[in-house]
């Protein structure tokens, strides 16, 4: 029988889930991979930060989360990770063929629960954006 993953494999394949999550829009998906009292996207706690994520996402079309340069380090049962991302969003309404891209880095924290390792902290740094930042606009 093989090994377990170490924890550094396992955090980049959760980090790996939470960009597909995003990317599907599965919200319950993503909420399952956040603590209760996860503080992200300028929220605290499991709803409010699927709300906040959910009013950017779901006004616009596909887009597509990238993940590189990931570094991961694990303290027993808390980790931080850094990475790159490059988000793409597409138009969506009065917004088709218009387009939005951001990169920069995701600074996250990790703890590990009974169903394994739980997002409870993000900290977004954008680095450069190209187009039409009111493709992720939420409504009024």
């Amino acid at each position: 029988m093989p090994e377990p993953a170490p924890d550094r494999v396992r955090i980049t394949d959760r980090l790996h889930v939470v960009a597909v999550l995003l990317d599907t829009k599965d919200w319950p998906g993503f909420a399952a991979t956040l603590t209760e009292d996860v503080v992200a996207y300028g929220r605290t706690g499991r709803a409010d930060v699927v709300a906040r994520v959910r009013s950017h996402l779901d006004v616009c079309g596909a887009t597509q989360h990238l993940l590189g340069n990931i570094d991961v380090d694990v303290d027993g049962d808390a980790a931080r990770t850094r990475s790159y991302f490059r988000a793409f969003h597409v138009g969506l309404g009065d917004r088709a063929g218009a387009t939005y891209e951001c990169l920069g880095e995701y600074r996250d924290e990790w703890r590990r629960g009974p169903s394994g390792w739980l997002l409870a902290g993000r900290v977004i740094d954008v680095g450069a954006e190209v187009g039409d930042r009111g493709v992720i606009a939420p409504l009024s």
